[in-house]
């Protein structure tokens, strides 16, 4: 049981924040009125979104030892809830009210949000930058919000039947 509590990794520095940002953005994720995104599509963008952070992380935190969070010998808490429900939440939010309309207000909007969570993340102690600069991340947030996420929900839109 101690080996359990220890991997949590719950005397993490800054914890409370990435754990707080998590479920606050879940759970908006999950009751704000459903738009543009429908439950289908919701479940997908968060396994989709989910997955492809967690291959970023090993990537980036683990190989490339760029940054790390909490502890890096250990996947904590708040390296979960930081990979699995801050992003995935940010991109069903951003998906829900994304409209050709309002596309690029959009995508300056939510790049600035993520880049201030990845701030004030590393400002209050959680992630630690070893090889990183927070400006590098601005051009990623960029083209995942104006790219990336607009062409996954093309993909998941598609209700083509197939033979």
């Amino acid at each position: 049981m101690e080996s359990i509590i220890k991997n949590l990794d719950l005397n993490a520095k800054g914890l409370w924040l990435p754990v707080s940002l998590g479920i606050i953005l879940l759970l908006y994720a999950l009751f704000m009125p459903k738009k543009e995104i429908s439950w289908r599509e919701l479940y997908i963008t968060i396994g989709v979104v989910g997955f492809a952070t967690w291959v970023a992380d090993s990537i980036f935190a683990k190989y490339l030892d760029l940054v790390d969070f909490g502890n890096p010998k250990i996947v904590g808490l708040g390296e979960f809830i930081t990979y699995n429900f801050v992003p995935s939440s940010l991109s069903v939010i951003y998906l829900n009210y994304l409209k050709i309309s309002n596309k690029w207000k959009l995508v300056i909007i939510f790049t600035v949000i993520s880049f201030l969570i990845e701030w004030v993340v590393a400002k209050v102690g959680y992630m630690k930058l070893t090889h990183w600069n927070h400006l590098l991340s601005l051009p990623i947030f960029f083209f995942v919000y104006s790219y990336i996420l607009p062409l996954h929900f093309k993909i998941i839109k598609c209700n083509k039947k197939r033979n």
